[in-house]
């Protein structure tokens, strides 16, 4: 074959970026000591994860992001890795993170500092590039980790209250007399106690989980999913309180609706409907009003 004919042969071949083989027996060792240093913080977790209600969306969070990088495989192997030794940086920061949450028995900054770590990994080993690429399903597994018992506190006597007096004031409207101390609602037949469980905090994390997984799955547009997840706020919150007013409109013929199976089986069927139905409808009304065009992303 001719000089000629090679060469226009290698023109016509696509430059394809040949990645650098990985130091797979390097990476082998680095995970083993990081299995080992965090085996007591991923315990603790997949606990929470298996006993708290409040938490229970977490087995979702890490096989999501894990299925998000599968699905963008193709377009990170494009990008050329740069490792950087900034990343020790990141590295010594999470490290110092865990020592701090093992010193002062605060969980949450020990599964903060996990993934400290697994971002100083990725930039010592592939750089800041990739890191950059890979962002957003490594922060959306903040959404794993429990929310600490003193912000919890903060923010669920809120989320009480403003349930208790919104749900008070509709069942006055609707004509079932009650009356509200706090965050009890006291009605003909019974006393209603809006408690901890009761103050939706549950709803908001889980439903903020499952519209990031929705916005991503169904819709390709930047901002779209951003409203959708920004919207699941006050969606579970007014599933929450639609979930209140049930009950309490129950409990009025069927005082047994307020305890028990029939409490929590409503709750479950009030942020599986109500909630989830929420979201699709303002993810058709967003289709409506400014309908996708062409390859819109």
């Amino acid at each position: 074959m001719s000089p000629l004919v090679q060469t226009e042969i290698s023109t016509a071949r696509p430059n394809l970026i040949r990645l650098p083989s990985a130091p797979f027996w390097q990476l082998g060792i680095l995970g083993a000591l990081l299995l080992w240093l965090y085996w007591p913080t991923l315990f603790w977790l997949v606990s929470q994860w298996s006993t708290d209600q409040n938490a229970s969306h977490g087995f979702l969070v890490p096989l999501f992001s894990a299925f998000v990088i599968w699905q963008e495989r193709d377009r990170l192997s494009r990008i050329l890795p740069q490792p950087s030794w900034s990343g020790v940086v990141v590295l010594i920061a999470g490290l110092g993170v865990l020592t701090l949450g093992r010193m002062g028995a605060e969980r949450f900054l020990e599964c903060s500092s996990l993934l400290l770590v697994l971002a100083g990994v990725v930039i010592v080993f592939l750089g800041w590039n990739l890191f950059l690429a890979v962002f957003l399903p490594w922060a959306f597994l903040l959404l794993m980790i429990p929310i600490p018992k003193i912000v919890l506190n903060q923010i669920t006597f809120p989320l009480q209250l403003l349930a208790s007096r919104v749900s008070a004031a509709v069942l006055e409207f609707l004509g079932v007399p009650v009356g509200l101390y706090g965050n009890v609602l006291q009605l003909a037949t019974m006393r209603l106690n809006v408690e901890e469980a009761c103050s939706g905090i549950r709803f908001l994390v889980a439903l903020l989980t499952l519209a990031i997984i929705y916005g991503y799955l169904m819709e390709r547009r930047l901002w779209v999913r951003w409203l959708l997840a920004l919207a699941s706020l006050p969606i579970a919150i007014a599933a929450n309180v639609v979930r209140i007013i049930g009950t309490g409109l129950l409990v009025q013929h069927w005082p047994e609706a307020a305890d028990g199976f029939y409490h929590s089986s409503w709750g479950l069927l009030t942020f599986a409907v109500f909630a989830l139905l929420m979201l699709y409808t303002l993810h058709a009304l967003v289709g409506v009003v400014a309908p996708k065009k062409g390859r819109e992303s």
